[in-house]
């Protein structure tokens, strides 16, 4: 039986990619956003039967909610959840002078939003004993070696981190493994024209993720499938 994956935030850029490489692995691939109009292009850019939408907003728990509903109906199954939705790379901020509304809404989304997603997604897992949760990060968000700027962005992925940390633990034994990836520095309208990494680089080391064996690692923060420091 074909997997069933959910890419968060994948209308563009590394969520899209991801998603185009699920489905060269045979995957049922969910695409998802909050424009249903960005979104429908995107699914007839992939142009396949294996594809399909749905309307996300993972920082509104009733979208998330009939997001997972919708699942549930058509497929009774979720094997793969990617938490790729973000916002907001700070980098007109810093921590003393920051306008903590944003700040909050960075949070809730990047952060809250994969928990948010994480907590709707394990109970279908779990009917299967199967799971991958794959939560899109950087190194922005790593402790070691971090310094000033882009507060929010650095402590929502931070977070998020510290949230796969917990899942992993929680769910040890379960069959379901939660582990963060790191794209790297990527050529996307976030991360710019100058980054050195195409999205076809920085989406690989997310499918590893979402595609490990049984006895492959949980808890773990890695790029391009190795381990990085937190």
């Amino acid at each position: 039986m074909n997997k069933v994956a959910l890419v968060t935030g994948s209308y563009k850029g590394i969520g899209l990619e991801t998603a185009k490489q699920l489905l060269t692995k045979g995957y049922h691939v969910i695409i998802s956003g909050r424009s249903d109009d960005k979104g429908i292009d995107a699914l007839n850019e992939l142009h396949t039967s294996m594809a399909y939408f749905h309307q996300l907003d993972v920082s509104d728990s009733e979208s998330v909610e009939r997001c997972m509903t919708w699942i549930k109906s058509k497929f009774d199954r979720l094997d793969v959840l990617v938490n790729n939705a973000g916002m907001n790379y700070d980098t007109w901020h810093n921590a003393v002078d920051a306008d903590l509304n944003q700040v909050a809404k960075t949070m809730d989304s990047n952060f809250m939003g994969a928990w948010r997603m994480a907590q709707a997604a394990i109970p279908l897992m779990q009917e299967n004993q199967y799971g991958r949760i794959v939560n899109v990060s950087s190194g922005a968000g790593a402790i070691h070696g971090m310094g000033g700027g882009t507060p929010g962005y650095s402590a929502s992925k931070a977070a998020m981190n510290v949230l796969t940390i917990k899942l992993a633990a929680d769910l040890g034994g379960s069959g379901i493994l939660v582990n963060s990836v790191c794209p790297g520095w990527v050529r996307t309208d976030m991360g710019g024209s100058e980054a050195p990494r195409s999205v076809e680089e920085g989406a690989e080391g997310i499918v590893w993720a979402a595609t490990l064996e049984n006895n492959g690692p949980t808890g773990g923060f890695f790029r391009d499938g190795k381990k990085i420091d937190w």
